[in-house]
């Protein structure tokens, strides 16, 4: 059985006048802002949001603030899957791709790809996949081979020539913490992360992307208000430079006010002990329209639509590319 997979990559740029393609996966936060009659104002607003924060954080040589800012470019790595009759290509993985422009000196600099992190396989394994998995179950387990999958084809990804002739260092993936887990401070502190967390437990989350090949740690940055939950590969302390890094945080930070507001724009800063909730009521709105619901009930879609797709008439090809690229 022939297995032949490979990738290319698409990218095309995120700004006000962006509007989201038929192949866009719709549960794509930066699609849901890009869409109904509030598009344009939603994306102005989160762009500026995104320059105040990248320049409150590079504040050196920075007098007046505004010395940068920060152009995003919406990366789709699509899988072509060939049987040995048949070759289909299928949208698997978006990522952001920050670019920093330096008005000083009018250089571009590269930021660190990754970012938000968003799959259709993702998609599949927890609402498809977890809910069949625990239908009719009194205690909530997982699959032992829970993202073993999409753990393989992620690997794959940053290890591809494709991926090397893009990017010039392994992405970094910036999430929200988990409202299911306990951080703690610590006394270990970065001059841009930030104030480093510990957590209690390990998430689902942070579970599913060590099979990615991804390790976590937790730090809020400075006038933040609840620590990030930073993915990556090697050392990101020592792998990355401050602005690299601080377009990551002014990314995904804004990103994060929008999406959480309960945590990441909430009016007071995590404690020693933080325990995220998503029903805090303390917090400021962005004014940004957001549909959370409308995000949760398409997830359940596109898991459908990968199943249909993807899953279903490539399972045994995939499948047995798996294996033999674990072993």
């Amino acid at each position: 059985m022939r297995n032949d997979l490979a990738y290319s990559i698409k990218s095309i740029r995120f700004d006000e006048n962006y509007a989201p393609s038929e192949n866009t996966r719709a549960t794509t936060n930066f699609a849901n802002l890009a869409r109904g009659t509030s598009r344009r104002d939603n994306l102005r607003a989160a762009f500026n949001m995104i320059d105040n924060r990248f320049n409150a954080l590079a504040h050196w040589d920075n007098p007046n603030g505004d010395r940068y800012s920060v152009e995003l470019d919406i990366v789709t790595a699509e899988m072509s899957i060939g049987d040995g009759s048949r070759v289909h290509a299928f949208p698997l993985i978006e990522i952001l791709k920050p670019t920093i422009l330096d008005r000083k000196t009018g250089k571009r600099i590269d930021g660190i790809a990754g970012n938000n992190f968003s799959s259709y396989v993702r998609d599949y394994d927890f609402s498809i996949v977890l809910p069949q998995h625990n239908k009719g179950r009194a205690e909530f387990s997982v699959p032992e081979d829970f993202g073993d999958l999409h753990g393989n084809l992620f690997k794959f990804f940053l290890n591809s020539a494709e991926y090397r002739k893009h990017f010039a260092k392994p992405p970094v993936i910036c999430l929200s913490v988990s409202s299911s887990r306990t951080y703690y401070r610590t006394e270990n502190t970065h001059p841009v992360l930030g104030v480093e967390y510990r957590q209690d437990e390990f998430s689902s989350t942070d579970r599913y992307f060590a099979k990615m090949g991804l390790q976590v740690r937790y730090f809020m940055p400075a006038n933040s208000v609840a620590p990030l939950a930073f993915y990556f590969t090697g050392d990101l302390l020592h792998d990355y430079s401050n602005l690299e890094l601080i377009g990551t945080i002014s990314t995904m930070e804004t990103f994060q006010r929008i999406y959480r507001p309960e945590i990441y724009n909430a009016n007071s800063p995590a404690g020693a002990c933080y325990r995220p909730s998503l029903k805090h009521q303390d917090y400021s709105s962005t004014r940004i329209v957001y549909d959370r619901e409308e995000r949760s009930r398409l997830a359940v879609e596109q898991g459908k639509f990968a199943e249909e797709h993807f899953m279903t008439p490539y399972r045994a090809i995939l499948e047995e590319w798996s294996a033999q690229y674990a072993a």
